[in-house]
């Protein structure tokens, strides 16, 4: 069967990881995951794939795009199997860039349910959030929602 210890093939990578085997082909594409071939071509990846496979998942749940994923991907080593600090420091790269998209999603949640709920959809002119159209002055975009630098940030947190 031609695999060495610690190798999956690809129909064992596709069973542990719960990724479909053209997905897996797909990444691999993509210069997300590798694998070497044997003499029948067939693909071998190592047992640490599983876990690259794991973070492209969890990324794009969170809709991280595969282009940053590949990026952050290519700072792990590939001579050997990526350590708990390997894995820690990549996690870091992404650290500023969830906790916008956190902010986002928070202030979906928090901030505009009244608004969005009362189906009025006109928040240009709505007397409760923006009575006259007071913030373009301000500037364009949701002006609640950003600091005078044009960044995001929670309404009343806004300087």
């Amino acid at each position: 069967m031609d695999i060495e210890p610690g190798e999956l093939t690809v129909g064992q990578l596709s069973q542990r990881s719960g990724v479909a085997i053209s997905a897996l082909h797909f990444y691999e594409r993509q210069s997300l995951i590798l694998s070497r071939r044997t003499s029948g071509n067939q693909r071998r990846y190592k047992r640490d794939t599983l876990r690259r496979v794991a973070m492209i998942r969890i990324a794009q749940r969170v809709g991280i795009p595969l282009a940053e994923v590949a990026a952050i991907l290519k700072l792990l080593p590939e001579s050997r199997t990526p350590t708990r600090s390997d894995w820690e420091r990549i996690s870091e790269c992404w650290q500023a860039e969830l906790d916008r998209r956190i902010l986002h999603l928070e202030q979906l949640r928090d901030d505009f349910k009244d608004c969005v709920g009362c189906g009025c959809l006109s928040l240009d002119r709505c007397a409760l959030a923006n009575p006259y159209d007071a913030l373009a002055a301000k500037g364009p975009g949701p002006r609640r929602l950003m600091n005078p630098e044009g960044e995001p940030c929670h309404p009343g947190k806004c300087a």
